[in-house]
């Protein structure tokens, strides 16, 4: 605990949340500062084996680019 403890301490981890039951470990943290391996081995390093990495948020897709409105046809 006092490992996890330290990931929490880290300058841009927002929040660290462990769920024993479930053998979870939820953590927020600011993208602008850390990223994704950084956390993995910041976890690894508290002694924390990484199984199975769950998003739980997902980048929306961009919308279908508009289709270009059909050009008139001057009538004859």
């Amino acid at each position: 605990m006092l490992a996890l403890a330290r990931v929490r301490e880290v300058y841009g981890v927002r929040a660290l949340a462990v769920d024993e039951r479930e053998k979870t470990v939820r953590v927020e943290y600011d993208a602008t500062r850390l990223n994704e391996p950084v956390i993995h081995q910041l976890l690894r390093r508290a002694g924390l084996d990484i199984v199975e990495r769950v998003t739980l948020f997902t980048i929306p897709e961009p919308p279908p680019p508009a289709e270009a409105p059909a050009a008139a046809v001057p009538a004859k």
